[in-house]
């Protein structure tokens, strides 16, 4: 009988980051490149440092809560720390390409040429 392997804690914590959404846009905050930099240790701490896509944002206040909420619950977390950096500044070279697709955005050059939207 073939044993699976449990998920990492990181990738419970990406999958866990991955529910978390900006409600002004369709794709997750992990794929949109607002998570600038994650650390999991091995006692179960989680370090955060996120941006959001504009410090006007309405859920700025909101959204860095409900990471620390989603990364609280998952098992084997023993704490959470979630930063709010503005720094670098948040574009739209930071997206994934998943977030691209998502949002409509033709994958041509990424080497800092503007994106173009599919059927502009």
């Amino acid at each position: 009988m073939e044993q699976t392997e449990a998920p990492s804690l990181e990738s419970q914590v990406i999958a866990a980051l991955k529910t978390c959404y900006d409600p002004e846009i369709p794709v997750n905050i992990y794929e949109l490149g607002l998570i600038y930099e994650l650390q999991v240790s091995e006692p179960g701490e989680v370090q955060v440092k996120m941006t959001l896509t504009t410090p006007n944002c309405p859920v700025a206040d909101r959204l860095p809560r409900d990471v620390e909420a989603k990364l609280r619950a998952i098992p084997g977390v023993a704490d959470v720390k979630v930063d709010l950096v503005w720094e670098p500044p948040w574009d739209m070279g930071k997206m994934s390409d998943v977030a691209r697709v998502s949002l409509g955005f033709d994958l041509g050059p990424s080497n800092g040429t503007r994106l173009t939207r599919l059927g502009s």
